[in-house]
């Protein structure tokens, strides 16, 4: 993993690491330049999911963002994600989920995987013990315990701020302490400089569902289509 260039890479600064993982190395700025950025800053994992596709990976995303995704879309028979979504854009024009939308219809359309299974240790587990690093959308400072931020300058704050979202990896567990190592593009994390560091699953887990606030609340995961069998519960 590689520091974060600025406050807003971290998303495509994860899916740069994984592609090194799966021994795919490109340059960390080529990997920005084509997953861009919201209006002001940042990215959705959607975006660094529909790369992948392009590149030849196979991506599926948990999702726990209710607001994109209605639950009986997941369990209801015979349903169409995309045309949901086609309907729900004609509704909602929040530019955010907008945006959103249009990512997630091209993920679709690209041949991603979309998953509503109950986030747990049990769900981190199952997929880091088939090798594959996590990529997960949560809330940064629900996770780091910090300041909301506040101002084009992320200034901390914790009276006009709002909460902040980030991307970091979830790339191993430890079942007797119930810990899961996170690798981390922000170098400044209160964690560890070198950027790499157990933390408890639950607080791990809760900042992903937070992770709504800022409209990615997702585990995101990439493997290559070809090699041995690899597949996510």
């Amino acid at each position: 993993m590689l520091p974060q260039p600025d406050e807003t890479t971290c998303g495509p600064t994860c899916l740069h690491a994984v592609y090194r993982y799966w021994g795919d190395d490109e340059a960390l700025p080529e990997v920005i330049k084509r997953t861009g950025r919201l209006e002001h800053g940042g990215t959705f994992a959607v975006f660094l999911a529909c790369d992948a596709l392009r590149k030849g990976y196979q991506a599926t995303i948990y999702t726990y963002n209710l607001n994109v995704f209605d639950p009986v879309w997941f369990t209801e028979p015979g349903i169409d994600i995309a045309e949901r979504l086609q309907r729900q854009r004609e509704h909602k024009v929040d530019y955010r989920l907008q945006h959103a939308t249009n990512g997630y219809l091209e993920f679709l359309k690209l041949g991603g995987r979309l998953r509503l299974v109950d986030l747990s240790r049990y769900l981190i587990r199952g997929i880091l013990r088939r090798r594959m690093p996590i990529i997960t959308g949560l809330s940064s400072t629900f996770l780091y315990r910090a300041a909301r931020e506040y101002g084009p300058d992320d200034t901390p704050d914790d009276v006009r701020g709002l909460p902040s979202g980030h991307f970091v990896i979830i790339g191993g567990y430890d079942r007797e302490r119930r810990k899961v190592f996170v690798v981390d593009p922000y170098q400044q994390n209160p964690y560890d400089s070198a950027q790499a560091y157990w933390l408890s699953v639950d607080r791990v887990v809760n900042a992903i569902l937070l992770g709504i606030v800022t409209h990615d609340a997702n585990l995101l995961i990439i493997h290559p289509r070809c090699g041995p069998r690899q597949e996510e519960p």
